[in-house]
């Protein structure tokens, strides 16, 4: 009787696990879209920029990849971050190509080279090689994938309307389109036309132009480009001004108006952080956020902004009708060296920057969003220029701050967000015949076989009773 019931126990038990099993797998099934993504980087997770999009997009996108059968890896890439996509969204078709079994298809296309990815809406076309997705570090051991970065901004730039017009300031040794590539890179990726201006040489602010970008000034403007300057703010110019360091600075009378005409004062101090666990140099700041349309998701998501060299600002809105909102700072730690110009003659040292008598207390502003009497967005001025040269604006959240800032300007709500980052570097394992051997016996013998005795001991322990 006891080994009838121990039987039926069994039998009810395995069909339970079975019912079980069928269960869950139906369940999967249906939730094409569950995932869980338990990597460290969250290489599998899209970033709120790239959901943005496809959560807003309402256009076919036809994508076709003309691949090499002999890169499976690097294709594989493609295909998921591709594949997931359109899981998000059912308006984008993707299919991969071999340009040999298809050449008529590759040929339609004008396909040169394996490795070209085809974004398509309607007529428009944007062409992606695996050149772009796939760099190479210096020792050719490890690669960077910024394929989402890549695809999200071909998206963007085949379903968004007219683009906004702007313009970099030269002739006073800001940063031009030229130096400050990446940033213009960037701004270009979402949709911003782009052109130098001199305004010494061309006299007049053109009339297309939405934006002013001012990046790091060395030296003073005249009173007439001055001029041209807060006519253009009065009007419905919008301005993003940045501060970097100059020997100059002290002397500056007309690059100060342009500031005091928006409510907004350098205050000519370098700022240093002394709170230690930010940062182990007391001249590159980690600011501390306010709450802001442009800073909120960053503060979320715990993504820092990098800023060496600072300039502290304050605010002195007084009776322009302008009001000024602060969006960095340093903590309360932090202070303002005013011997700026003294400073900038030799090479620091430690001593040449610990707090003395004269120097601003903390916590000093480094970076403010402006409106007009109207509430409407005016200006960002940020008292750092480094953080949107080159080798800093992949720091952390640079870049997310920067284009951040000039999507408030423009009142684009939708690019108030955080953008793909190139994924870390992949780096290949090469293992040792020895150890490849190792790791075949212990997953092809030696790990059955303990699950083998387990069940033997489980079953002999059983059958005694």
């Amino acid at each position: 009787m006891k080994k009838w019931i121990r039987g039926t126990n069994a039998v009810v038990l395995s069909a339970a696990v079975i019912g079980i099993f069928i269960l869950l797998t139906v369940f999967l099934h249906s939730a094409s879209g569950l995932q869980w993504d338990l990597t460290k980087t969250k290489k599998f997770t899209l970033s709120d920029q790239t959901v943005t999009v496809l959560n807003k997009l309402d256009q076919k996108v036809n994508v076709i990849a003309f691949t090499n059968p002999s890169q499976d890896y690097y294709n594989r890439q493609v295909s998921d971050m591709l594949t997931d996509y359109k899981r998000h969204n059912g308006k984008i078709s993707y299919q991969e190509v071999d340009p040999k079994k298809q050449p008529a298809l590759a040929e339609q296309y004008g396909i040169t080279q394996y490795g070209t990815v085809i974004f398509e809406v309607g007529d428009k076309k944007k062409t992606i090689l695996y050149s772009d997705l796939f760099g190479s570090s210096s020792d050719q051991s490890t690669y960077n994938f910024s394929g989402e970065e890549k695809f999200t901004q071909a998206i963007m730039s085949l379903t968004s309307g007219a683009a906004h017009k702007a313009y970099f300031l030269t002739g006073h040794g800001e940063q031009t389109m030229e130096n400050a590539a990446a940033f213009a890179a960037a701004l270009e990726s979402e949709n911003y036309t782009l052109a130098d201006l001199n305004l010494f040489k061309d006299g007049k602010i053109p009339q297309d132009a939405e934006a002013l970008f001012v990046l790091s000034p060395q030296q003073d403007l005249t009173a007439q480009e001055a001029k041209l300057v807060q006519d253009y703010t009065k009007g419905s110019g919008k301005l993003f001004f940045t501060l970097g360091l100059s020997d100059q600075m002290d002397s500056w009378k007309n690059w100060d108006a342009v500031l005091a005409a928006i409510g907004m004062k350098n205050t000519k101090a370098l700022a240093v952080e002394t709170n230690s666990s930010l940062s182990t140099d007391p001249l590159t700041i980690i600011p501390e956020y306010s709450s802001h349309d442009i800073t909120d998701k960053l503060k979320e998501a715990n993504r820092v902004t990098v800023m060496p060299a600072s300039i502290g600002l304050a605010a002195d809105t007084g009776s322009t009708g302008y009001t000024a909102d602060e969006l960095l700072a340093t903590t309360d730690a932090g202070y303002g060296k005013t011997n700026l110009s003294e400073l900038l003659k030799k090479q620091l040292a430690q001593k040449d920057i610990e707090k003395a008598k004269g120097d601003l207390e903390g916590p000093l502003a480094l970076a403010y969003a402006v409106k007009d009497k109207d509430s409407k967005p005016k200006a960002v001025v940020v008292g750092n220029g480094l953080f949107v040269e080159d080798q800093y604006l992949s720091e952390q959240a640079n870049k997310d701050f920067a284009l951040n800032s000039v999507a408030w300007l423009h009142e684009d709500k939708s690019s108030l967000t955080i953008r793909p980052r190139e994924e870390a570097q992949m780096q290949q394992v090469t293992l040792t015949p020895r150890q490849s051997n190792t790791i075949l016996i212990v997953t092809i013998i030696v790990i059955p076989v303990l699950f083998l005795l387990a069940g033997g001991l489980v079953w002999w322990r059983r059958r005694r009773g």
